[in-house]
């Protein structure tokens, strides 16, 4: 962690340590972040300037639903499954999170 840098930023440097095919969740950024700001991850999430090159489409909630997405629910889902996560599309939520989740 950078304390000079914005919380945003701090959360953003993570996302991009993601690799395809796997997710984190809200609070798994929340807690390498040293809290349990999970709606403040959120909120950086919608912030985000650049959704598909600092890949926030990778964020899920901590129960496998996928949540939202700047550039929407529909497009989350195509970004997932082309990175080959398994997801359960009518219930929007990953199958197996725990076997597609990345661990910082």
């Amino acid at each position: 962690m950078d304390s000079s840098k914005s919380f945003n930023q701090q959360c953003y440097d993570l996302l991009v340590k993601i690799p395809k095919g796997k997710v984190v969740t809200y609070a798994d950024i929340a807690h390498h972040l040293g809290g349990k700001a999970y709606q403040a991850v959120g909120n950086a999430m919608a912030s985000n300037p650049t959704p598909i090159i600092v890949p926030c489409h990778r964020v899920v909630n901590s129960n496998g639903a996928i949540g939202k997405f700047a550039l929407g629910t529909d497009k989350k889902i195509a970004l997932l499954q082309e990175e080959g996560i398994e997801l359960d599309s009518k219930n929007l939520k990953i199958l197996n999170l725990d076997k597609q989740r990345h661990r910082f």
